[in-house]
């Protein structure tokens, strides 16, 4: 039993030999360095330095004297300073730590991520943080794995909108499915992941070289903007698509050809940078 409490005391920040004091003063006191020296099994040579350690903590209190006696602070009266003092610490750290990341994730920089499984991560994390809205545009490979934290931001009141590359079905997500999935990713070469959260941060890139998949991430309104921007304009030209596709391929050919070969540097509309 003696054993148990001494585990928990040390997870109070007790020492071993400020343990061993306290509990002594507890079973039988007031008491004497000595006494207490001698009860607890603290070395003599130590067991003043040790009192004198737990009084300026305020675990005991000193009767001063030619012979000083120490008594304990009651055990419900020290847990309650404890979790006083945690609790205004955890506030400090919360504060002091918001204070500190608001001013490393400044809305200057653009960071660089390697890795899909690293892209991913930060794009998850860009879920879990968002409290209005996330715009994503993505493949299927890559949706089922972001689905779990979609779902539950979506549990959350965040609006999710998805524009898919592929068979995508949601009961939570508002899903568009791009009209050209298949012809772009044979463009592209591979896949990549766009997303947008409360239009305030941004995550961007190739996802489908494994190791080798680059993605940018920003809060930099100069890139934030724009790409949310593109993101809303592929919906409404999703939505236009939906309703008028018949005419708007008569002007333009099957999938709006005409226009993206007029508007490609590439006449077989590969993108050769992409490797």
């Amino acid at each position: 039993m003696k054993e148990n409490i001494f585990d928990i005391l040390k997870n109070l920040n007790f020492t071993e030999y400020e343990a061993k004091a306290y509990l002594t003063l507890l079973e039988e006191a007031p008491l004497t360095g000595y006494a207490v020296a001698k009860n607890s099994g603290v070395p003599r040579s130590k067991i003043y330095e040790v009192l004198d350690s737990l009084a300026m903590r305020g675990d005991i209190l000193v009767s001063p004297g030619n012979t000083p006696q120490y008594t304990p602070v009651p055990a419900k009266e020290l847990i309650k300073n404890r979790r006083i003092k945690a609790e205004r610490n955890f506030e400090l750290a919360e504060k002091s730590l918001a204070e500190f990341e608001s001013s490393a994730n400044d809305r200057e920089n653009i960071w660089n991520i390697m890795g899909r499984n690293e892209i991913l991560d930060k794009v998850k994390a860009c879920i879990s943080k968002a409290t209005k809205r996330i715009l994503l545009e993505v493949w299927k490979e890559e949706f089922e794995e972001l689905e779990s934290e979609l779902r539950q931001a979506a549990n959350r009141g965040v609006n999710v909108t998805v524009i898919a590359y592929g068979e995508i079905v949601s009961d939570f997500a508002n899903v568009y499915l791009h009209y050209m999935g298949d012809e772009i990713t044979e463009e592209y070469g591979g896949r990549w992941i766009v997303i947008s959260g409360d239009d305030s941060e941004v995550v961007a890139g190739i996802v489908s070289l494994g190791e080798d998949s680059r993605a940018a991430w920003t809060m930099h309104v100069g890139l934030v903007m724009p790409i949310t921007e593109v993101m809303i304009h592929d919906l409404y030209l999703m939505e236009i698509m939906e309703k008028h596709r018949e005419l708007l391929e008569e002007s333009f050919g099957k999938n709006l050809v005409h226009l993206r070969r007029k508007f490609s540097i590439y006449p077989d509309f590969k993108k050769h940078y992409v490797k």
